[in-house]
């Protein structure tokens, strides 16, 4: 039974090793490619083919130059970086908001509500896409922040998430911060939401690598160049006259640091978000 079991383990672990090359094998590619020239991309394609005959830094040293694209560069960042910390923000108050209403006090209608906001997510956004963008129009919410921020604000994979959470936690904390005079405010401010940190963190890097990646729906919305965020600002780099492709790769890498630096922070509270999320309720 012993060498059985070990056997199983290790059929696992080559098929999850095995795996774990096909993903990371874009990035190494990605990674190596940024360090050679942008003329060797389109001849030769990502490869991760260490020929270091044809890698140095000046893609790197071209991105911080301080020249025209390099300023663009920044500016675009900073817009993703403004963009996504508000989403984040925004969406995990909301959502946490809908979520405790709907798993931890019982009226009529509760499981039909939450029927309704799981139904939203069977529903692809290209449907929604033009009637959405109508609505900015009348809202005149074009060129805007908000108009990029408020249709994802109340995330229905987010809402179920802090739901499948918050339903595990014992109700009798309500009932002790009632007996203690809180007000339901204060129960759901003061006492739930500190407990419900590692949903919040396991949420929160999902949120952020949504809205940090998301290209179609800011693209639809914003107007003018300085207002674009990074990946509409990297793909106006790749036009018919030419295409900047040793400010493109670089800055596609340097573009995975934020994200990267969020989950290293807070994977502790993702891993257990996830979990705890998954096997209780």
């Amino acid at each position: 039974m012993k060498s059985k079991n070990k056997l199983l383990a290790f059929i696992m672990n080559l098929i999850l090793g095995c795996l774990c090359l096909l993903v990371m094998f874009p990035l190494v590619a990605g990674l190596f490619a940024s360090f050679r020239p942008g003329r060797e991309l389109i001849r030769r394609g990502l490869s991760i083919n260490l020929d270091l005959s044809t890698m140095s830094f000046n893609n790197y040293k071209y991105l911080f130059s301080g020249n025209v694209d390099s300023r663009k560069y920044f500016m675009w960042f900073g817009n993703s970086m403004m963009l996504t910390l508000l989403t984040v923000l925004l969406t995990l108050i909301v959502c946490y908001f809908v979520a405790y209403g709907l798993s931890m006090y019982e009226y009529r209608f509760k499981n039909l509500l939450f029927f309704l906001v799981i139904a939203t997510m069977m529903v692809p956004f290209e449907i929604l896409m033009l009637p959405l963008y109508q609505e900015m129009i009348h809202l005149k919410l074009m060129n805007t922040t908000t108009g990029v921020i408020l249709p994802g604000l109340c995330s229905a994979s987010t809402i179920f998430f802090f739901r499948q959470y918050m339903i595990s936690l014992p109700k009798a904390l309500l009932d002790a911060g009632r007996i203690d005079g809180a007000t339901e405010y204060g129960i759901c401010i003061k006492i739930m939401l500190p407990i419900t940190k590692p949903a919040f963190a396991a949420m929160g890097i999902l949120c952020a690598m949504g809205s940090w990646n998301n290209m179609l729906w800011p693209m639809l919305i914003y107007r003018e160049a300085h207002k674009f965020t990074l990946p509409i600002g990297l793909n106006t780099l790749l036009t018919p006259y030419g295409n900047n492709y040793d400010l493109l790769i670089a800055g596609s890498m340097f573009a995975i640091i934020p994200v990267l630096i969020v989950f290293l922070c807070f994977q502790s509270y993702f891993i257990e978000g996830m979990t705890t999320g998954a096997v209780k309720g």
